[in-house]
């Protein structure tokens, strides 16, 4: 025994078995001297068994289906809930984690009893093109949050003490249309509850492609984005923040097609910030000066999102 904690990272999957079996390969290959439990939760789709033999010593692999609300919210949850170890990790079937990344988040939680979560910078990979997305900070915290997504902060990096997830601020909220954006309201709970620490370094690799989760499903995302400005009335206290958000539910109304909701969206973005640029791209999608796609291409190019 090592004294080092024991670490269970979910891993929610849906007919990705290649990518699954590289995001595998990445997590029980960290050089951390504790031991690694891997639960992999399939989500409307028949658990592989077989991936049971990549366990090794002090690295386990475990199947299991998803239990709770169909989707990453309630896969991520069954996963959470069927958990050994002291301390739970997040990641996607699509990402890989790079070396170092695990045993640097456990040490920066050891260093601070009172920390509850911990992420670190990414690697964003699209279309042939690499770029490095990190934030120059060591403390996150609910108002950084409220005005800016971070989307450096992506599921695949988080590391958080299980008894914060069971005892403290809670599971991820299956309650979300589709399950999108349950990552962000996660976190802005999250450092409701104490900030969360971060690491400037880039050591998840995450890719982007049209094979994600959300890639097209606007009505899905539009429907979640107003959900969350409901659930927190916190936005008000950041007009910016809530701009943005604003701004991403017009440019999904735009591009689902919905002109006249792209237009009544991208007032009140404007209303709350007139130099908000999502609010420009949801009025230029929706007068079909561009295509929706083409934004996103050029924008994901740049290892960002809109």
């Amino acid at each position: 025994m090592t004294g080092q904690p024991s670490v269970s990272v979910v891993v929610p999957t849906r007919d990705r078995p290649e990518l699954l079996r590289a995001a595998l390969a990445a997590i029980l290959a960290q050089e951390y001297p504790g031991r690694i439990e891997a639960v992999v939760v399939f989500d409307q789709s028949t658990p592989d068994e077989s991936l049971t033999a990549l366990a090794g010593p002090d690295r386990a692999v475990r199947v299991i289906g998803n239990g709770r609300a169909p989707g990453l919210a309630g896969a991520r949850n069954s996963g959470t809930l069927a958990a050994e170890g002291g301390l739970i990790a997040f990641c996607d079937d699509d990402d890989e984690w790079l070396p170092g990344k695990l045993a640097a988040q456990v040490d920066a939680l050891a260093a601070d009893p009172a920390a509850e979560f911990v992420c670190c910078g990414i690697r964003v990979s699209y279309d042939g093109h690499t770029v490095d997305r990190v934030l120059d900070k060591d403390r996150i915290t609910l108002d950084d949050l409220l005005r800016d997504r971070l989307t450096e902060l992506h599921p695949s990096t988080f590391l958080i003490r299980a008894t914060a997830l069971r005892e403290g601020f809670g599971l991820v909220d299956e309650e979300i249309p589709g399950s999108y954006a349950e990552d962000y309201e996660f976190l802005l709970r999250a450092a409701r509850s104490a900030p969360l620490i971060n690491l400037p370094t880039p050591s998840v690799l995450v890719r982007w492609h049209k094979r994600s989760y959300f890639a097209q499903r606007w009505d899905t995302i539009s429907e979640a984005l107003q959900w969350l400005l409901r659930r927190y009335p916190e936005f008000a206290t950041q007009p910016a923040g809530a701009a943005r958000v604003a701004g991403q539910i017009a440019f999904a109304q735009a591009a689902s097609g919905d002109r006249r909701g792209a237009l009544r969206w991208a007032r009140r973005t404007l209303r709350s910030n007139p130099r908000e640029p999502r609010a420009y791209l949801a009025l230029a999608v929706a007068g079909r000066v561009v295509r929706a796609d083409a934004v996103l291409r050029t924008l994901h190019k740049r290892g960002r999102g809109i």
